[in-house]
Parts: C-alpha cells; sequence; structure tokens
C-alpha cells in the first residue's frame, strides 16, 4: 500500500547541497524539505519526491545550496556614505571624514534608508543574518523586521556624544530598552556594541560587564585594528588593549573581537583559552592599511573565526563572496602556507563561525533538520564558474554574487529568481540618489 505523502510548506531540489555540518560534505542531487520556517528533512531528490508534497516547489538544477551567509560585522546605514571618503588611512577617514559626516546627517530617516540599501545589496548577495553596530538601532530593527532579514542588532556605547546619545547613561537606557523591546522577536537579537577601546573608558566597559553577568550578550567591538591603537593604548595605559579588556574582565566566550590585526602568539593563545571570538573583514583592512588578521595562526590555536565585511564606506561593498574570496587568499599570502584556510574553511567562516560568535550556532550557520531555515542558492552554470570539480571551490575562488539566485530567511523566500520580495529596489535607489545629492550638494 503506498505511502501518503507529507505536506511541506517547501521542497527545494538542488542540484547540490553543502550542509557545513559536516565538514568536508557535498550532497549531489539532494533536496530539503521546509516546513513552518524549518528544515525538516534533507535527503536525496528522488526520496524527496515520494515522501514529501508541497504547494511551493523550486527546483535548482545547476545550484549549490548553503547555509545563508552571517556578515559577522558591518555597519549597515553607512552604505549611504560609499566612496564618500576613500584613499585614507584609518584615522585620518574616521576622525576627519566619517565623524564629522555622521555628526551632521546621522539620524532616524538616514538610518532607515542606508538599511534599506544595505538590506537589498545583502540580499541579492546571499546575506542572511547580520552583526551591526551603529547609531539609531531601533529604526535599524523596524527596517530588518520589514525586509525580513535576520539580524543582531548592537548596543552602540561611545564616550562622545552623538545625534543618537548623549552620556553614557544614555546610550545604556536606550539599548537596554531596545533589548527588552527584542527579547520575543524570532529573527532579531542584541549584543552590546562599545565602539573601541580608544573610544569607550573603563567605567562604561566595566558597567557591560557588570550588566552581561545577568544578559550574557554577546560583546562587539573594533579591537586591535591598527598599529597607532596599541601603541596608543600602551601610552596611555601602559597596557596594550586586549591586556585591557582582560583586566576588567571581558575577555570571554562572549567577546566577539573585530578586526585583530595586531595580534602576538601570547594573544592568540590566551583568546583560545577564553573561547572569544574574532571577526576578519580582510578588504576594510585591507583598504585601510590597517594591517593583516593572522587567521591561520588564530584558526590553528582553535580560536573562532568569522568574516565580516565592515561598513560600505570602508569596503566599499557588502559582498560576502568577495569577502570568502578574499579571505581564502590573504590568509595563504600572510602565513605563507598555500593550504591555510582552505576553501571548505572559509566557507565556514562566513556561515556557522559567524552564528557560533553570534550566539546563533544552534540555529541558523548549518543545513541541519530543525534548524531555521535560512538559505542561499548560487547558479554555478554561469561561464566563470565552469566545469564544476568542487562546488565550494568554485563558491569561493570564482563565484560572483550575481550568481546568487535565490534567498530565504525563516522558510520565507526574500530573494526569487534574482528579485527582492520584501524590498522595492526601485525605491531604495530613488532615496539612496536623494542622499546622494543631498550631501555631495552641501560639500561642493
Amino acid at each position: 500500500m503506498a505511502t501518503t505523502p507529507q505536506a511541506v510548506d517547501t521542497l527545494l531540489h538542488a542540484r547540490w547541497v553543502i550542509p557545513v555540518e559536516p565538514d568536508l560534505t557535498c550532497l549531489e542531487h539532494t533536496s530539503l524539505a521546509l516546513h513552518a520556517g524549518r528544515i525538516v528533512d534533507i535527503l536525496p531528490t528522488a526520496a524527496a519526491r515520494a515522501r514529501y508534497t508541497a504547494n511551493d516547489i523550486v527546483d535548482l538544477p545547476n545550484h549549490a545550496l548553503i547555509p545563508g551567509f552571517v556578515n559577522a560585522h558591518t555597519h549597515a546605514a553607512m552604505s549611504l556614505f560609499r566612496g564618500l571618503a576613500d584613499d585614507l588611512p584609518l584615522m585620518d577617514w574616521l576622525t576627519k571624514h566619517m565623524w564629522p559626516a555622521e555628526a551632521r546627517w546621522v539620524g532616524p530617516e538616514f538610518v532607515r534608508d542606508g538599511v534599506r540599501l544595505a538590506a537589498a545589496e545583502m540580499l541579492k548577495s546571499g546575506t542572511t543574518c547580520l552583526n551591526d553596530m551603529y547609531f539609531f538601532p531601533e529604526d535599524t530593527a523596524s527596517v530588518l523586521r520589514e525586509a525580513g532579514l535576520r539580524a543582531c542588532l548592537g548596543l552602540i556605547l561611545i564616550d562622545f556624544p552623538t545625534n543618537y546619545a548623549q552620556t553614557a547613561d544614555d546610550y545604556f537606557e536606550k539599548g537596554l530598552k531596545l533589548h527588552d523591546s527584542l527579547r520575543h522577536d524570532p529573527l532579531l537579537t542584541t549584543a552590546f556594541a562599545p565602539h573601541a577601546p580608544y573610544s569607550v573608558s573603563n567605567g562604561p566597559l566595566t558597567r557591560i560587564r557588570t550588566v552581561n553577568n545577568e544578559l550574557n550578550l554577546p560583546v562587539h567591538m573594533h579591537v586591535h585594528e591598527t598599529a597607532h591603537e596599541v601603541d596608543e593604548s600602551v601610552t596611555k595605559t601602559g597596557k596594550r588593549p586586549l591586556a585591557r579588556l582582560d583586566t576588567l574582565d571581558l575577555l570571554g566566550p562572549t567577546l566577539v573581537a573585530v578586526h585583530m590585526t595586531q595580534l602576538n602568539l601570547d594573544e592568540i593563545a590566551r583568546l583560545a583559552e577564553v573561547g572569544a571570538s574574532v571577526v576578519h573583514c580582510p578588504e576594510s583592512n585591507l583598504k585601510l592599511a590597517s594591517g593583516f588578521c593572522p587567521v591561520h595562526a588564530l584558526l590553528t590555536a582553535g580560536v573562532n573565526v568569522a568574516l565580516g565585511t565592515d561598513g560600505a564606506a570602508s569596503n566599499n561593498d557588502l559582498n560576502m563572496l568577495g569577502e570568502l574570496r578574499t579571505a581564502a587568499l590573504l590568509a595563504k599570502a600572510v602565513s605563507g602556507n598555500a593550504t591555510a584556510v582552505p576553501a571548505h574553511t572559509a566557507l565556514r567562516m562566513a556561515t556557522l563561525n559567524g552564528a557560533r560568535a553570534l550566539g546563533l550556532d544552534n540555529e541558523i550557520g548549518s543545513l541541519k533538520a530543525g534548524k531555521a531555515a535560512d538559505l542561499t542558492a548560487i547558479d554555478l552554470s554561469a561561464l566563470p564558474s565552469q566545469p564544476v570539480y568542487d562546488p565550494v571551490s568554485q563558491i569561493v575562488y570564482s563565484a560572483g554574487r550575481e550568481q546568487v539566485t535565490d534567498v530565504w530567511v525563516a522558510g520565507r523566500r526574500l530573494l526569487a529568481n534574482r528579485t527582492l520580495t520584501t524590498l522595492d529596489e526601485e525605491a531604495v535607489l530613488r532615496r539612496a540618489h536623494g542622499w546622494r545629492d543631498k550631501i555631495h550638494g552641501s560639500n561642493g
């Protein structure tokens, strides 16, 4: 007697499925059954056609289906500053151009329009989750909820007053209010986001440690970004920034340390010992000449290393596929080892390692039954990706973001055949053009 097929919301039939877990696994002619926003089964396509039925069936005959990218460090709203102050060293770029521009232009409307632009770009290049650090995160939350993206939103903290907040108490009050409002949100979580050791003093950092004893949120922070930052810290405090954070009891599994281009062997060992995560932003570091994160040494020591784009003002894109390739190639050059960060490791850094840094690895980052259905489909039939011997190598070393065709977050299809389903691309562009005219006109 024939068994009645089980009804699910969506069936995806793919040429290749790359689950990331287990490592070094690539499944051919494999399907995913999705229901109520989750992966309920991964099985051969022939078996899936017999076992399941769905109203939404998507055939991906030339595609690799992977976990959606986790952009583990970005400043989404800064997409509206893309190209505003290029080819400058970090501190000149930051203090003479970005901070003055932010003081003049950044407010709720700027953030909403900038985040819409960033969300559209990220979806069209396969990102399903971002770890954001910027002002007016309440407005970021509103737009990302509208777009359907998953995110960890930074509760920003910096020593000086901004358009968003005037004092440390003000930053804390607004941040904790946002955290409380998102406690039960299915897609949005929060992290403490002190900007950097050089811009946040001991008092607010100590308060983060105290409050976080209860909340246990990620602590997302720029750390050891440049040699100048480290030298200045030694001059002012007698300690390197990481050592200072250690004395404040901020080194631990909740720390998400971004950039980390200036590390010695003792610091690498300490990061591994405490279980901290590092977010590598290779293209931003290259553009700002900040230095090179010792990714191979960190991974060898057992440190969780994720990938981020940084903001579009210093990259200048939010393309995780580009970041994958740069990270894999740069690691080989920096370590002098052609086997450093092979393709499958780079892909893991951009997916599961990012999820782990944000405390979301039980929910996203790999394709497993029971996990959220956050997925990206990449068409490998294009000329630059042929012939295909190893789909993972093709994704890392040759695929471009124009080959991303479909994206799902919690089972909801946000990009369908390269078309955004929750954002009006023309309206997003009109708003971006309006900001360009306003900002450029003021500088003219």
